[in-house]
């Protein structure tokens, strides 16, 4: 689109349009460093044509970014061993983001999974700044509050003016739970309550338009104490005129978001503000069109007036070489760190179909867990438990895609599957808990299904709302689930059904699992925060081992002990059977369906690219 032609309209309008990534989660170039080769769907060097292409046409902008940029691939994870990037070298998505002139940013909840040492000298390098207004540091951080920019920019006949942009950042409360090493270290509050307080101070400083940089999920209207995803109770504060949410990976405005109250698809506004959500991977630009007017209010020389919003696929744009130039030395370290072999499989470990109870890959990483747990029970007084272990597929599909699943053939296995296997740095902790409350952690896991209404065909199967990385399996116990009784809970953690129960049949070593029966469960930190779907189990639990070492290290340890592993696919749970029912699921279109755990057959490719598949209960 052209820019608009000057005008000679006596009240002069300024065009402004505001550019915003989310999520970037260390993917500066356009590559699966698990599948080992480039890809066309994502990336902050494919973004980076599509910043240049709306700054040719757009007479104003501003770029920002929302978070969660330093964790989430192999690169990010390489760069944050000690000594990889040396004192005075410049973290390579911080280098790319001043390369594309960044106007803020803010962080997210991940940015803290390397350590506040390694936060604090990797945003040094940025040359704009960083704004977190409901975060306070016990140690000197670069981080601000809010931030006042002022930006010469054109009205429409051509005249300059003076803009001054408050720009706002926040991340969820939870954050200090989710990451134990900031207990005493950081403080994280309510998000509205920080935005209240700091855009009174940008007001005063003389703000014409209040940008919130929320790395938050859109959700209710109505505000609630510490609310994680708060994009749209953020957006109904007055003060506030724009929201660039994240940290749910969704896509806003688009036709797969959820509707609710205060959220306008079509429109492209939460409680009537201007907003977007641009994805996650730097699979999108989100883009917001606005046009300021002469305010004429005291302290406020323009107000903003929402023209719309969109979000820009980057899928199959060129790799711009201002974005590959500081990334590609690190990129290139990372390939060849991740080629260290550690052991072998003598099978191929495969998350095709572990929502249906099958994947020797999180059988290994179970495995690995309660190995390390015992070690560390060694002569103490729980040395007599039995051990369980709780895992959860990071990559099976859902918002990722078709292509996001493990899939190891049989062979070495590199530092490379091991990430794959285990993507986050979360650290390994266990706890004491009763039979009725592993039976209750099991019950919330199995939310992830729709109820199955028996003898109706072709019903889906899965709960689009509930993520993966929450469908916990415990090894070392078996159970059925019933797909006929509704579910007990919601993907939030609320009960919905108090007299339904799924898990059935729950039993130990062939013998059925008493309420008042102990066991060790080995988890991880992120299940140890005093919110989301398990926090009332955990809270009735006692925490024997917390964050003893990192998951992904205990198995590489594992591993690299074993020398040799051949885990078995069947994770101890199947469906209960329901005959003359059919439901249907979608996998990714490389899944071997003749080893399906249970009759079916393939359906094609469906419009996201996945394989459907119609199974029989």
């Amino acid at each position: 689109m052209p820019p608009t032609p000057p005008q000679s309209d006596a009240a002069p309008t300024i065009p402004l349009r505001i550019l915003a990534t989310s999520d970037l989660h260390m993917h500066v170039l356009g590559y699966d460093y698990f599948l080992n080769r480039p890809s066309e769907g994502f990336g902050l060097s494919r973004v980076a044509a599509l910043i240049a292409a709306e700054r040719r046409c757009a007479t104003n902008t501003l770029l920002f970014d929302n978070g969660d940029s330093l964790q989430g691939s192999p690169m990010g994870d390489f760069l944050a061993e000690p000594g990889v990037l040396g004192p005075r070298g410049i973290h390579p998505a911080i280098a790319a983001m001043n390369a594309l002139g960044y106007d803020a940013a803010t962080i997210g909840n991940h940015d803290f999974s390397f350590g506040l040492g390694f936060l604090r000298r990797t945003l040094e390098g940025a040359d704009f700044p960083v704004v977190a207004s409901n975060t306070t540091s016990r140690r000197r951080m670069p981080l601000l509050r809010h931030a006042l920019l002022q930006r010469r920019m054109l009205d429409r006949a051509g005249h300059a003016h003076m803009v001054r942009i408050g720009v706002l950042g926040f991340l969820p409360p939870q954050t200090a739970d989710w990451e134990p090493d900031l207990r005493g270290e950081v403080a994280i509050g309510d998000i509205l309550d920080a935005a209240k307080a700091q855009a009174d101070l940008l007001r005063a400083e003389g703000a014409d338009l209040i940008v919130a940089l929320a790395h938050s999920g859109i959700g209710a209207l109505e505000p609630v104490p510490k609310m994680e995803n708060a994009a749209t109770a953020l957006a109904a504060l007055p003060a506030i005129d724009v929201v660039i949410a994240g940290h749910s990976h969704r896509l806003f405005p688009g036709p797969d978001h959820p509707t609710g109250p205060g959220i306008d698809i079509a429109a492209g506004t939460l409680a009537g503000k201007p907003a977007v959500m641009p994805g996650f991977w730097g699979s999108h630009l989100g883009v917001i069109e606005l046009e300021l007017e002469p305010s004429g209010m005291a302290g406020r020389s323009w107000r903003p007036r929402a023209l719309g919003s969109r979000v820009e696929p980057a899928r199959s744009h060129e790799e711009q070489p201002l974005v590959l130039r500081p990334a590609m030395a690190s990129h290139h370290a990372t390939l060849r760190h991740f080629q260290r072999r550690i052991g072998r499989s003598d099978s191929a470990l495969s998350s095709h179909f572990v929502l249906l109870g099958r994947d020797p890959g999180l059988r290994l990483v179970a495995m690995a867990q309660r190995w390390q747990v015992r070690k560390a029970l060694a002569g103490t007084r729980w040395r007599d438990l039995a051990i369980l272990s709780a895992a959860a597929p990071f990559r099976a599909g859902g918002r990722g895609g078709p292509e996001h699943y493990t899939d190891v053939p049989a062979g070495p296995l590199t530092l490379r599957n091991l990430a794959d296997l285990y993507l986050f740095p979360n650290r390994l902790c266990a706890l004491v808990l009763t039979g009725a409350d592993v039976a209750d952690w099991l019950e919330r896991s199995a939310s992830l299904f729709r109820q199955i209404h028996p003898g109706g065909q072709d019903q889906p199967l899965l709960d689009p709302e509930f993520p993966g990385y929450n469908f916990d399996q415990i090894d070392g116990l078996e159970w059925q689930i019933d797909l006929s009784r509704p579910p007990r809970y919601a993907p939030d953690g609320r009960l919905l059904h108090q007299g339904s129960r799924r898990v059935r049949d729950l039993c130990h070593r062939g013998r059925p699992v008493q309420d008042g029966q102990l066991f060790v469960l080995a988890t991880n930190s992120y299940r140890l925060s005093d919110s989301g779907l398990f926090a009332p189990v955990i809270r009735r639990g006692e925490v024997i081992l917390n964050g003893i070492a990192r998951t992904r290290d205990v198995l590489r340890r594992y591993v690299s002990h074993r020398r040799v592993v051949s885990p078995e696919a069947r994770l101890g749970w199947r469906f209960a059977e329901m005959p003359g029912t059919s439901v249907m699921f979608q996998t990714s279109p490389a899944a071997e369906w003749r080893h399906l755990p249970m009759p079916g057959q393939p359906l094609g490719l469906d419009s996201g690219g996945f394989l459907t598949l119609r199974l029989q209960l």
